[in-house]
């Protein structure tokens, strides 16, 4: 495994990044306190780096790829578990760190999920066919809601904090 130090260019926000995967440049936000037995089960399960944090997301990859070689039914059945999968992954990790995008994706693929599930219990999909390209845009909103959010407020994390003032100089 991989353990580097990766320091940004604003003060106060160096963070240590762990691992071949997540916790990419030096963005990923210290989680926050660890006050509750399930905060603290979550902590202990839930992978943020490392080989881990890539097996779980290559598993969501490869059941989004699986789909289209299963009949109708079978195929979004697929895709409800690998949405879920994903936005289970974000809504905990937002709960734990406020990583922005979390927001976005959590309940995207969550509403995702719901559709391929209804849409596999229907024997048609809800959306045309089109729930890979949209588990791909949903990833897409994400990570411009977190640049956004970033731009705008200095952090990748969603805290409450004030903005920062971009015109002073």
């Amino acid at each position: 495994m991989i353990k580097a130090k990766i320091r940004t260019s604003k003060p106060g926000l160096a963070v240590g990044a762990t691992g071949v995967c997540g916790q990419w440049l030096g963005c990923s936000t210290p989680n926050l306190p660890a006050d509750t037995g399930a905060k603290r089960a979550v902590d202990r399960l839930m992978p943020r780096s490392g080989w881990p944090f890539c097996l779980y997301f290559l598993a969501v990859a490869a059941l989004l790829s699986l789909a289209d070689q299963l009949s109708t039914r079978g195929g979004l059945a697929v895709i409800a578990v690998a949405a879920f999968a994903g936005g289970a992954w974000c809504s905990l990790n937002f709960w734990r760190c406020r990583h922005a995008h979390c927001v976005v994706t959590g309940a995207g693929w969550f509403v995702l999920a719901v559709l391929a599930l209804v849409g596999a219990a229907l024997g048609h999909s809800l959306i045309g066919g089109a729930e890979q390209l949209v588990f791909l845009a949903i990833l897409l909103a994400g990570a411009l809601f977190e640049l956004s959010w970033y731009l705008s407020h200095g952090s990748h994390a969603i805290r409450a904090t004030p903005a920062r003032d971009n015109t002073a100089q």
